[in-house]
C-alpha cells in the first residue's frame, strides 16, 4: 500500500469511529498519520474536549486561509466554551462578514444563525456586565455615549463640512442654551416673534422654497428643490438685511441684535423663519461651514418634530432654545398635521478667538470674490 492509501486509509477510519461516537479511537488513529486532516483533527478534539488541540488545528487551517468560513465559526465555539465571549463574537462576526460577502454553502446556514444568536446573546452579557460596572454612578452624558459607542448602540459622526473645515474645534453636536448669556433675553421675545408670523402668515401662509435653483449653479440634489414644504422668510440673507421683512418684524430684528452672528460681507448675517409643512423630510445632510453654530429659537412647535443631530434626537419647544453643529450629519422632519416654524440663525463658534473670526472674515471673503459664494442649500 503507498503511503498517500495509507493515509486516506487511516483518515476514513477515523472519521468512522468519530461518526460512531468513539471519538479517543479516532484521535488515536490520526496519531498514526504523518499528517492528519486539520480540520478532522479540530472535530475529534471538540468531541474530547481538548480545546487547546482544536484551537491548534484551527489555527493551522487559518495560516494558510484566513478567511476559511467553517474554521472561523469553529473558532468562534472554542472561545465561547474557554468563556472569552469577547474573542468568540470576534470571530463570528469575521465569519458573518466573510460569508456576507462572498456567500456560503447551504450546509453551513444553520451555523451562521447560530453564530448571530450567539453573538446577540454574548452582546447582551456584555452589556449587562458594563451595566452594573457603571449603574451607581450619576448622570453622566459622555459616559453614557461613550458606553453606546462601544456596545455598538450609537455610532461616531464628525464634523464634515462641505465646503470649508476648522481645525480643532470640539466634536459636539449640540450646545446647551445655558452656555450662552445671550439666550434667555432672546428666549423672552418667543411671544413677540411669534405674534409678528402670525400677522405675516396671515396674508401669506407659504414662504418661499428654502432650496432654490439658482442660475449661477448646478442644480443642488436635493428633493424639496424649489419646493415651499420647506419653506424660509429671510430677515438677513447674504450678509444683507431683507428691508421690507425688517421692517414687518421689528422684534425679530430686535432679538437677532442680542446675538454674536457673524458678518462677513455677501454671506453674513444669516437669519430666516424656517418652515416645514406636515409630512415634510428634510434629508442627511452637512452644512457648508464648522466655524459657526445654527441656533433654532422653536416658534411653532407640533408634536412628532424633530432634529437629529449626529447620534442624538432633539424636538423643538417653543422658546427653547436648540443651538447644534450643522456640520455634522443631521436631519429634521415633522410628522405631525400641522406647520412647525422656527427662527433660524448662525453664531460664531464661541471657541473660535476673536483675532481667528477677524482673519476667517478676511478668508471668506476671498473665498466668495474669487467667484460667486457657494450656496448653503441644506441648513
Amino acid at each position: 500500500m503507498s503511503d498517500q492509501a495509507r493515509e486516506e486509509a487511516l483518515a476514513q477510519a477515523a472519521l468512522a469511529a468519530l461518526r460512531g461516537g468513539d471519538a479517543a479511537k479516532a484521535r488515536a488513529t490520526l496519531a498514526q498519520m504523518a499528517a492528519p486532516p486539520p480540520m478532522l483533527l479540530a472535530q475529534v478534539c471538540n468531541r474530547l474536549g481538548d480545546r487547546d488541540g482544536e484551537a491548534e488545528a484551527l489555527r493551522s487551517i487559518l495560516a494558510g486561509d484566513p478567511r476559511n468560513l467553517p474554521a472561523l465559526l469553529a473558532m468562534g465555539h472554542n472561545a465561547q466554551a474557554r468563556g472569552d465571549d469577547r474573542g468568540a463574537i470576534s470571530w463570528r462576526r469575521t465569519a458573518l462578514a466573510q460569508a456576507a460577502a462572498h456567500g456560503a454553502p447551504p450546509q453551513l446556514q444553520p451555523l451562521l444563525q447560530q453564530a448571530q444568536d450567539a453573538i446577540a446573546q454574548s452582546s447582551q452579557r456584555f452589556e449587562d456586565h458594563l451595566t452594573a460596572a457603571i449603574r451607581d454612578l450619576p448622570s453622566l452624558p459622555r459616559i453614557a455615549l461613550a458606553t453606546d459607542l462601544l456596545l455598538g448602540k450609537r455610532a461616531i459622526f464628525l464634523q464634515q463640512p462641505s465646503m470649508f473645515y476648522f481645525p480643532g474645534l470640539p466634536q459636539r453636536a449640540f450646545y446647551e442654551r445655558s452656555e450662552f448669556d445671550w439666550v434667555a433675553p432672546m428666549e423672552a421675545m418667543t411671544d413677540a416673534i411669534v405674534a409678528e408670523l402670525a400677522a405675516v402668515r396671515a396674508g401669506a401662509p407659504d414662504f418661499a422654497p428654502y432650496v432654490q435653483t439658482s442660475k449661477a449653479r448646478p442644480a443642488p440634489n436635493n428633493k424639496l428643490r424649489d419646493d415651499p414644504s420647506w419653506g424660509a422668510y429671510y430677515f438677513w440673507q447674504s450678509g444683507a438685511p431683507v428691508p421690507d421683512h425688517a421692517a414687518r418684524c421689528p422684534a425679530v430684528m430686535a432679538a437677532l441684535d442680542h446675538t454674536p452672528m457673524p458678518v462677513i460681507e455677501g454671506r453674513s448675517p444669516m437669519a430666516l423663519w424656517s418652515l416645514l409643512k406636515p409630512g415634510t423630510h428634510i434629508a442627511p445632510h452637512h452644512g457648508l461651514l464648522n466655524t459657526r453654530l445654527i441656533c433654532h429659537l422653536p416658534l411653532l412647535t407640533p408634536p412628532d418634530c424633530a432634529l437629529r443631530v449626529g447620534a442624538e434626537t432633539r424636538a423643538w419647544h417653543r422658546g427653547e432654545m436648540l443651538i447644534f453643529d450643522d456640520s455634522i450629519e443631521h436631519e429634521a422632519w415633522n410628522r405631525s398635521a400641522d406647520t412647525r416654524v422656527i427662527l433660524l440663525f448662525e453664531v460664531w463658534r464661541p471657541e473660535i478667538a476673536v483675532e481667528e473670526r477677524a482673519a476667517l472674515t478676511l478668508l471668506f471673503q476671498a473665498i466668495d470674490q474669487f467667484g460667486p459664494a457657494q450656496i448653503d442649500t441644506g441648513g
